[in-house]
Formats: C-alpha cells, sequence, structure tokens
C-alpha cells in the first residue's frame, strides 16, 4: 500500500479517462489492483509501480472492450455521473463527442493524449511508459491533437478542444 499511494491519484484520473463510455472505472481500477497485489512480488521495478498499473489498466481495458463493445447503459452511467457534478448538459455532450473521438485515434496518439492533456503526465515520464524518448512522445501529441481538431470540427464541436481537454482534466468521472 506504501507502494501505491504516490500513484493513487495519477492512476484513478488515467482510469477514468479510459474507461469513460465503455466500462465502470471502479470495476477497471479494482481489477488491475487486485492484479498487481497478486503479482507483486513479480514486479521488478517497484519504484515504477505507477507505469506497470498504467500497463495493465490498458490491456485489461482492451480486453473488456472485445467482449463486450460499445455498451449505451455505461455512457448513460457516466453521464450520470457527470450531472451529478453540476457538469451543464453541453458540455457533457463536449465531453461525449471528445471521448468518442478520441476513439478514432491510432492507439498510441490516444495513449499519449490521454496521459498527458488528462491524466497529466508529463512527457518524460510517459516517455517512460511507453519506452520511448521524449521526442517521439511529443509528436504522438502533436499528431494527435491536431487529427483530434480535425475530427470535432468535422462534427461542428463549437467550444475549442483545448477547453474541453481542460474540464475533463478537471473533473473526476
Amino acid at each position: 500500500m506504501k507502494a501505491y499511494s504516490s500513484c493513487h491519484e495519477p492512476f484513478i484520473r488515467y482510469c477514468s479517462a479510459l474507461a469513460y463510455g465503455k466500462m465502470d472505472t471502479e470495476d477497471l481500477v479494482q481489477d488491475v489492483l487486485l492484479s498487481a497485489f497478486q503479482h507483486f512480488d513479480r514486479i521488478e521495478k517497484k519504484d515504477q509501480l505507477l507505469h506497470y498499473l498504467i500497463r495493465t489498466a490498458r490491456n485489461r481495458s482492451i480486453s473488456h472492450w472485445r467482449k463486450r463493445r460499445f455498451k449505451t447503459e455505461w455512457v448513460e452511467k457516466h453521464q450520470d455521473k457527470l450531472t451529478a457534478q453540476g457538469i451543464s448538459p453541453e458540455l457533457q455532450l463536449d465531453i461525449d463527442l471528445l471521448y468518442r473521438q478520441l476513439d478514432r485515434l491510432p492507439g498510441h496518439q490516444r495513449d499519449a493524449l490521454i496521459l498527458f492533456e488528462i491524466s497529466g503526465f508529463s512527457m518524460k515520464e510517459i516517455a517512460l511508459m511507453q519506452k520511448s524518448s521524449v521526442g517521439a512522445v511529443k509528436t504522438k501529441i502533436s499528431r494527435g491533437r491536431k487529427l483530434l481538431r480535425q475530427f470535432m470540427e468535422e462534427k461542428g464541436q463549437g467550444r475549442p478542444l483545448a477547453n474541453v481537454l481542460k474540464t475533463v482534466q478537471c473533473i473526476t468521472l
């Protein structure tokens, strides 16, 4: 638990962004934490527990997505959480559109954007997690933003992408 305490906040934020509209965040977090606890002795770099948790969460969400595909009840559940937090219906639509368009991005760009823009990790941390260079992460984020902006404009998104991303980063789903 000592190793996890410093990872808690960024891990929850990442899982919230990853799970949006596809699965329940709490289920994903519990599943990954149970797995990490069961395999803790096999984790080689205990100081990089957060990186292990994020990779595991990503793999679990992909497996879950393949099994269940997109289910409307998950989106409705997230909409209820946003309403309970006082998020306006217009902003809820923007957030939903953002996540739908994020799903259209290539996986490496989507992951880098979620980690940087929504979860708040530094580019250096993302490079460590993705086992790449900081320059490669900057490129993924830049290209991902550009493509995401195009997707959002195609759908008639009125609010600037940066504002929507900032709002998503500030709320806990």
